[in-house]
């Protein structure tokens, strides 16, 4: 990576973290992998693999929540170690940046909900990892300067903003695309998180729903807008998924997805100008 950046790698193309929600096993993360980091080394897309290795945030007390905070974070040691990757993961305190650190974790996720959080915020800058934040459902972009700026007078150099969409009402959300020209101002690169833009929470089974269909819309809006990098969660068979199966796409069509996605960067490039 470009100056060892790993949110700006300084390529023509977008870049892009994608994988399962949460991990599940060793097997169904390592086969993602395996699938996806050889098409985005084809398309020239720097990518890191996702998985979070517990789920702090779920609606129901009898919803899945991970196989074991180090079992799953052993997994993802495995998969950078195997693919020579980088890997991201949330964090949910200040305590868990340091243990995600020593497993290898090379960037450390801000949830949404907890975006303001501001020892969570200097305990993931401390580590010298990246961290990548994701704004909060309830925040404007122009808000989100604060969180940064934690962030850089904590020592953070290697810094993402992830927009993930905007409560509207009870039960949607939807994307401004006005904010991510306004967030790439404060100096960061700003990724579209193109799956959790498009979950409807608030369900009255206190499971959240999804529109994966619009996936690929959501996506093709950010590249026209000119989105650094994309997040996609994404599963083999998101009707089983333990976590987040409703707005997953399915792990068979993201090759698909990201040709198009690509071709329609080098489109835009060529007569950016």
């Amino acid at each position: 990576m470009i100056n060892n950046r790993i949110l700006a790698p300084g390529t023509d193309n977008f870049f892009l973290l994608a994988g399962p929600c949460v991990i599940e096993g060793e097997r169904m993360a390592l086969d993602i992998a395996a699938t996806i980091a050889p098409l985005a080394t084809e398309l020239g897309i720097p990518y890191v693999f996702k998985g979070s290795y517990r789920k702090a945030n779920r609606s129901r007390l009898d919803s899945f929540t991970g196989i074991g905070d180090r079992e799953a974070l052993a997994v993802l040691q495995k998969v950078h170690r195997t693919f020579n990757i980088p890997v991201v993961t949330d964090i949910h305190s200040a305590d868990e940046a340091r243990m995600a650190s020593d497993f290898d974790v090379d960037v450390l996720q801000i949830p949404a909900f907890l975006c303001r959080q501001t020892d969570l915020l200097v305990a993931a800058a401390r580590t010298g990892r990246a961290v990548n934040i994701k704004k909060g459902q309830f925040l404007s972009p122009e808000a989100m300067i604060f969180a940064v700026d934690k962030l850089r007078e904590s020592g953070a150099t290697d810094i993402a903003i992830t927009e993930r969409g905007t409560t509207f009402g009870y039960q949607d959300l939807i994307v401004d695309y006005r904010g991510i020209p306004t967030m790439q101002q404060f100096g960061v690169p700003v990724v579209l998180d193109a799956t959790h833009s498009l979950q409807q929470p608030n369900q009255p089974k206190g499971v959240t729903g999804g529109r994966p269909d619009l996936i690929e819309t959501i996506a093709r809006a950010g590249i026209a807008v000119g989105v650094d990098g994309l997040f996609i969660e994404t599963h083999p068979e998101p009707a089983v998924a333990k976590s987040d199966g409703a707005n997953m796409l399915p792990l068979a069509e993201l090759p698909r997805l990201l040709r198009r996605l690509t071709a329609l960067r080098h489109c835009i490039d060529q007569f950016a100008d």
